[in-house]
């Protein structure tokens, strides 16, 4: 899923260009090349897809050339995370009714690729032997408020895989004080938005709790890799209700299980949680980029890619990021107020 603004990552993301087809980490490579990258030896590139705007297909094909230009699906408008999956679902089915699916965000972050790898790899299995619905449950590391959670019920696994367990709910964004519960008690897990299932599961899923998104998709099958499937899209893709997967199925269905996992994730979704991610010097400060100084300065984010030199003296607890002809100084306790300043949509 790669059809997101990134409008909290201003100024680096912007409408025109948002930060999963941004260098973020300033390893060289985009968020959405480095998920591309994760998948390797679980998924074959002529396997991948990518659902964004049409807007950014051009970005796509640019940043992976590896995979075939049909398998990028172009919304003509956001409609949140269900439509985006019930699209490129059908979309698979037309051509492989007994495909394995991984559903995955191309703006998160992850540590560990080998172990990602092969907790994919083995719910990949269980899905392809049950009518399960997998989510990745992401050990908490914090009492996180910026996060869903999942609780799972850790009394038994399941018999086929004994990292797999039966979701009890899905919670949504806590308090500090919820969350510092959900900490103590270790059935909870942050909902990383990463999902596994069969395609023959998650398209009756569709039928049965979602039968409006259902049917546009359904009613679409004669145009499914034809010269006609964009047009058709931009007709009919604007009718689905704008809901996320979880509210249209994760909350509805009953086949639901949690892998809980540990690989080192992170959503990245604003400054903050780049600077907990970013390698720290003995103040706290993250820095990314070649020609930056830091004087007085404590628990500070740097981000600026260019070549002009930086120095930075006296801050505590800010952000300074700097991209084109755009420049950003906030403190980090207001940095939910970025999408105000900057004006982006």
């Amino acid at each position: 899923m790669a059809g997101g603004v990134g409008s909290r990552f201003w100024p680096m993301s912007t409408a025109e260009k948002p930060k999963q087809f941004i260098d973020v980490l300033g390893v060289g490579r985009s968020l959405l090349q480095l998920t591309f990258d994760r998948f390797e030896g679980v998924c074959a590139p002529e396997n991948v897809w990518v659902v964004t705007n049409y807007r950014y297909k051009n970005l796509v094909k640019e940043q992976l050339p590896e995979i075939p230009e049909g398998n990028i699906l172009c919304e003509p408008c956001r409609r949140n995370t269900a439509p985006c999956i019930a699209y490129v679902s059908w979309r698979i089915k037309a051509k492989d009714r007994n495909a394995n699916i991984v559903v995955s965000p191309s703006d998160h972050f992850v540590i560990n690729c080998d172990e990602f790898r092969r907790v994919v790899s083995q719910c990949l299995n269980f899905t392809g032997e049950t009518d399960a619905i997998v989510t990745l449950g992401m050990k908490p590391t914090r009492p996180e408020t910026g996060y869903g959670y999942i609780q799972a019920d850790l009394s038994s696994s399941s018999p086929r895989n004994k990292e797999i367990f039966r979701v009890d709910s899905f919670r949504e964004k806590p308090d500090l004080e919820t969350a510092e519960k959900y900490i103590r008690n270790k059935s909870y897990f942050w909902n990383a938005g990463i999902f596994i299932w069969s395609v023959n599961t998650i398209v009756n899923a569709f039928r049965i709790y979602q039968p409006a998104i259902s049917k546009v998709f359904e009613s679409l099958l004669p145009v499914y890799g034809t010269d006609k499937e964009q047009e058709e899209i931009d007709k009919k893709f604007p009718e689905c209700e704008n809901i996320s997967v979880d509210y249209a199925i994760m909350e509805k269905a009953e086949e639901i299980f949690v892998c809980p996992s540990d690989f080192g994730w992170s959503d990245l979704g604003t400054w903050g949680s780049l600077l907990v991610q970013s390698k720290k010097d003995l103040y706290g400060n993250g820095v990314i980029g070649n020609n930056v100084s830091l004087y007085d300065t404590h628990n500070t984010i740097v981000h600026t890619l260019n070549k002009k030199k930086v120095v930075v003296q006296g801050l505590d607890g800010y952000i300074v990021a700097e991209e084109d002809d755009r420049l950003l100084i906030c403190k980090l306790s207001e940095e939910q107020r970025i999408k105000q300043f900057s004006g982006e949509n």
